[in-house]
């Protein structure tokens, strides 16, 4: 499994229109075949922070997912007005919390 985890930064006047755009991948993304998760909440409004949090089964479904339509639409629409700083990791030891 892969996780996928950082911080997407807009402009605070336009975090309200990000979110939908936002969502509506979400949506979407929630749906392609070896998505786990896919999430992201408003960290810090008056920054514009958002928290992105997202789990794939594999590369393969990531790379599917990043080369897909509706993430580069979403990408070339907001270039330039976003900025990230997000990075992946390997989960090779998945147990629930509470486990040593």
């Amino acid at each position: 499994m892969l996780i996928v985890t950082g911080y997407l930064y807009v402009a605070p006047a336009e975090l309200a229109r990000f979110m939908t755009h936002l969502k509506a991948l979400a949506n979407v993304t929630r749906q392609r075949d070896g998505n786990i998760s896919y999430d992201a909440a408003v960290d810090d409004a008056d920054t514009g922070r958002l928290l992105l949090s997202e789990r794939w089964a594999d590369q393969a479904a990531l790379a599917a997912h990043l080369n897909a339509d509706e993430t580069v639409q979403f990408v070339n629409q907001w270039i330039g007005r976003m900025r990230a700083d997000i990075r992946k990791y390997d989960a090779l030891n998945e147990r629930d919390l509470m486990e040593d």
